[in-house]
């Protein structure tokens, strides 16, 4: 049965110690209190200390940049080092990897990253990199993207899932500029496509304040689908067999035409040779002539003698006979017995 406070005299007078005992444990438990108190508030200042000191000093690591922010609000962005901000959760710090290049894939996944990487393709990734071309086929177009945070407060704060923003502009844009040109086109020029791509993804992102900077665009493999590729190879061979045709044609051409050239020039120069040459003679024979002429002009018999006796010079060494004919006999014929001396083939010098 319980003691009461009315029983007190009663156990006091069956256990006559106990009431001392009672007391001893009373005032000890009391003191007891009172130095629990002072030293629960000791560690208590104590733990305040050690949470102040551990939330107000942090470090930024290299290539890092650090965005604060205070009470929820934009501060100041720090540089890789040790710092000091307001304890207790007043300043927050988000490190952004500025220097870092990821890279983004579209159309294949990476499995294993490596000097031998290995890649995979999923139904996603196919519908990801099949587009359609100016002139309405079908291509498969895989690329990459790689970019780095350039501006740590604009990547955390301008959009909510940047990576995410990053991936559908990428596509927006490579589609755009497929669907504007031709299948050929893309195959054959791009270098071309990669630049095109480049500018308008930084223009976009830059409209967007996205803080990423664009660091490379590269389309890594442009095919036709698996379901086309016969016909494709088909038509591919054909216009390389054209193409082999044209080279050979141009090949003769280019030897053909500047050796008939330079015949046909070679003979119009020739000609111009020999034009220069007779206008030129027949300049000398006028200009002689006219000396000759005015030498006769100045001495008529003289000239005439000279001319006669020139003449004859040129003459008389090719006759095969010479007849001198007496200049007062009337007729000839009959004196020279031409038909006779033809048969006997005698002459008379």
């Amino acid at each position: 049965m319980p003691w009461g406070p009315d029983d007190e005299g009663e156990w006091q007078k069956e256990y006559p110690g106990l009431g001392n005992v009672v007391k001893m444990a009373t005032a000890r438990i009391g003191k007891s209190r009172a130095g629990n108190g002072r030293f629960w508030i000791i560690l208590l200042v104590i733990l305040l200390v050690i949470v102040a000191s551990s939330t107000s000093m942090y470090t930024i690591s290299t290539g890092h940049r650090g965005v604060v922010l205070r009470f929820g609000r934009y501060e100041a962005t720090v540089m890789p080092g040790f710092h000091f901000k307001l304890p207790f959760g007043v300043d927050k710090v988000y490190s952004v990897y500025t220097d870092k290049i990821d890279t983004e894939t579209f159309g294949f996944k990476s499995v294993r990253p490596g000097i031998r990487s290995e890649f995979e393709r999923t139904q996603a990734t196919e519908r990801e990199s099949l587009m359609l071309t100016g002139d309405l086929n079908v291509i498969d177009v895989e690329w990459i993207v790689q970019f780095r945070r350039e501006d740590p407060r604009k990547y955390l704060f301008s959009i909510k899932d940047p990576i995410q923003t990053l991936r559908d502009i990428s596509e927006s844009v490579i589609r755009r500029i497929v669907g504007n040109h031709t299948f050929d086109y893309i195959l054959q020029n791009r270098e071309e496509v990669n630049k095109q791509f480049r500018k308008e993804l930084q223009n976009i992102l830059d409209g967007y304040d996205s803080g990423i900077k664009i660091a490379n665009v590269r389309l890594q493999n442009v095919v036709p689908p698996d379901a086309v590729k016969g016909a494709f190879n088909e038509v591919n061979e054909a216009q390389q067999e054209r193409e082999r045709l044209i080279n050979q044609a141009q090949e003769t051409y280019n030897r053909e035409i500047p050796k008939a050239k330079g015949e046909a020039e070679r003979t119009i120069n020739k000609a111009r040779g020999y034009a220069l040459e007779r206008v030129n003679m027949a300049k000398g024979d006028v200009a002689r002539f006219l000396d000759v002429l005015n030498e006769y002009k100045k001495a008529k018999e003289v000239t005439k003698t000279r001319f006669y006796i020139e003449t004859l010079q040129s003459v008389l060494p090719q006759a095969s006979k010479i007849y001198v004919v007496d200049s007062t006999q009337k007729s000839i014929l009959p004196l020279l017995q031409l038909g006779t001396d033809l048969v006997k083939g005698e002459g008379t010098k």
